[in-house]
């Protein structure tokens, strides 16, 4: 029977198609930055860098690499859930928000080391695709109800006519607006506007960091993350395909809290409903570089910010007991006991990856363990409605 389980939906196979897509989405975020960074280093005259920049130097949380990761351990095939396969891309996920959060680093740096550093209007051609972008840099401009000190638009104006270029929307690439003591702004992109070399597929898809050293939230700094319009691969292929994702990190001292989701539309584990949501919190040190996590599974419809029913009623360990016990009623309770065994939450981690689940591997995670008790994930409707889009 345990094998049979494991043949039905193999969690193995689950995290394997969760990892690679999530670094194929990261390859994307990181290659723009290169693209972005090389074009205009190519394309703009470079003096020396001006003591008085406008530019923050900072744009992004850095959170613990033993919750960051781009990389999966590959695992036996056993006849228990692995708590790695349920927890290890986890880590993947979160290295996709902070791959985006790292691009608006870049580009921040792109305009330091280029004098980008005052209001100005230029066009370049972009080594990568060959097109014209338009650059902008403008002063005291309001975004959502909020007044930033400065906004740079980068635009493909390639097929526009140039008395069209400062009202064009269409063709955006990146916006980014920015306030300075503290830094505080939003970065918003889209990659394909950035380089027409990439794949049309990702026409739609659309990266926003908000990051924040105010302190409005309690945190030293902290950063939203959000990625949508991710073209979804085949069900047949990956089943697990995400399409969209919400991440919130805050700092505060030595420790990152996390909180977020993922929606996966055509996700099934051991029945045929079809459609659930990622929903996590974490916390992590960076100086011990160890981490603790707890994940439900949520339907998609389901419209509920309640913490307990997000991580406890829809934790994977209900989850995935309730699907088994309704595709296999007889199974015999000590088999399943074995098989969920590292379903358990919460999931433990150090600087190697998951250690395991549902008890601590020493007292060092006890602080991580009560902050998580007060983080909630996002609503999973409110995911599927996401919608970025840049000021027009």
């Amino acid at each position: 029977m345990k094998t049979q389980i494991l043949n039905q939906k193999n969690s193995g196979s689950m995290t394997r198609s969760n990892s690679l897509f999530a670094k194929r989405i990261l390859n994307v975020i990181l290659s723009a930055a290169v693209i972005i960074t090389v074009a205009l280093f190519s394309s703009c005259q470079k003096e020396d860098p001006d003591k008085d920049s406008i530019v923050p130097e900072r744009f992004k949380v850095e959170i613990p690499k033993s919750i960051s990761s781009n990389t999966s351990k590959k695992t036996a095939q056993v006849d228990t859930i692995s708590g790695n396969d349920i927890y290890e891309h986890l880590r993947n996920f979160i290295n996709l928000g902070e791959g985006a959060a790292e691009l608006t680093e870049n580009v921040m740096l792109m305009i330091a080391l280029n004098n980008l550093n005052r209001p100005l209007e230029l066009t370049i051609v972009s080594d990568s695709d060959g097109r014209q972008k338009h650059i902008s840099i403008i002063e005291n401009v309001t975004f959502e109800s909020k007044t930033y000190q400065y906004r740079m638009t980068v635009t493909d104006i390639d097929d526009v006519p140039a008395k069209m270029y400062s009202d064009y929307t269409t063709n955006i690439a990146l916006q980014v607006f920015w306030n300075l003591a503290p830094i505080d702004g939003i970065s918003i992109l889209n990659s394909y506007n950035i380089d027409r070399n990439t794949d049309e597929k990702f026409m739609n898809t659309y990266y926003r960091v908000e990051y924040s050293e105010t302190g409005s939230l309690g945190y030293d700094q902290h950063m939203v993350v959000t990625v949508t319009g991710i073209p979804l691969p085949p069900a047949n292929e990956h089943i697990f395909g995400v399409s969209t994702v919400k991440m919130f990190a805050g700092k505060k001292g030595d420790i990152v809290s996390i909180y977020g989701n993922t929606e996966h539309p055509n996700a099934q584990f051991f029945t045929e409903q079809t459609g659930f949501n990622w929903a996590f919190v974490a916390a992590g040190s960076k100086s011990l570089d160890i981490a603790v996590a707890e994940v439900g599974l949520p339907p998609v419809t389901l419209d509920s910010d309640d913490r307990y029913t997000l991580l406890e009623e829809y934790s994977i360990y209900n989850v995935f007991r309730n699907q088994i016990l309704l595709t296999w009623p007889t199974i015999n309770p000590e088999v399943l006991d074995a098989y969920l065994y590292h379903a358990q939450a919460p999931g433990y981690f150090n600087q190697y990856g998951f250690v395991q689940g549902g008890e601590a591997p020493n007292s060092a995670y006890a602080p991580l363990e009560e902050l998580i008790e007060a983080l909630v994930p996002y609503n999973p409707t409110h995911i599927g409605a996401l919608d970025v889009r840049f000021q027009e």
